[in-house]
C-alpha cells in the first residue's frame, strides 16, 4: 500500500489522535477547525487508507513491573527467512518489537523483563531456537527519548 496523501488538517488530526486518542470527534473538530461530522469522515478515510491502524494506549513498562529492557541483535544460520524469525520470537511475550535489520544481524529484538534472570532466561530460549547462530545484547540503562510515529514526513 503506498503513503496516503494528508494535508494540513489531516496531519493536524493525526498529531492530536496520537497526542491523546480518547479525544472525541467534537473536541478534535474545536482544535482544528472543523465539524465532529468532518473529523468523523477524515479519520474513517485515514483508517480506510492505512495510515490509522488503530487506536491504542502508551504504557510504562517500569510501572507495570518490566524492570529490564535489552535489545538483541539475532545473527541467524544460513538464510533464514523473515518469517521464520517471526514465527518463533511471536511465541515470547517479552519480544516487544522485532525487525530484519540491514548489517551484519539478521534481525533485532525489543525484549521487556521483569529482572536480569528473566531476561537471561529469555534470551537463552531464543538462543536455543535451531536458526540461531548467535545473539548479541544490550541492556537499556536510561531511556532518553520515546515519541510516537511522526505523522508525516515534510
Amino acid at each position: 500500500m503506498g503513503a496516503v496523501q494528508l494535508d494540513r488538517l489531516d496531519s493536524d488530526i493525526i498529531a492530536l489522535l496520537v497526542e491523546d486518542a480518547r479525544r472525541s470527534y467534537a473536541e478534535l473538530g474545536a482544535r482544528v477547525g472543523l465539524s465532529a461530522s468532518a473529523v468523523k469522515r477524515r479519520v474513517d478515510r485515514l483508517r480506510a487508507g492505512g495510515a490509522i491502524t488503530g487506536f491504542t494506549v502508551r504504557l510504562d513498562p517500569g510501572a507495570l513491573g518490566w524492570a529490564v529492557e535489552g535489545y538483541v541483535e539475532l545473527y541467524c544460520r544460513n538464510s533464514t527467512a523473515p518469517g521464520v524469525i517471526r514465527s518463533a520470537v511471536d511465541r515470547f511475550p517479552e519480544v516487544v518489537d522485532a525487525s530484519t535489520v540491514s548489517g551484519e544481524a539478521d534481525a533485532v529484538l525489543r525484549i521487556l523483563a521483569t529482572d536480569m534472570r528473566h531476561f537471561e532466561q529469555v534470551l537463552e530460549q531464543i538462543g536455543a531456537q535451531p536458526f540461531v547462530a548467535r545473539t548479541k545484547s544490550v541492556l537499556v540503562l536510561s531511556p532518553l527519548l520515546r515519541r510516537a510515529s511522526p505523522t508525516a514526513p515534510h
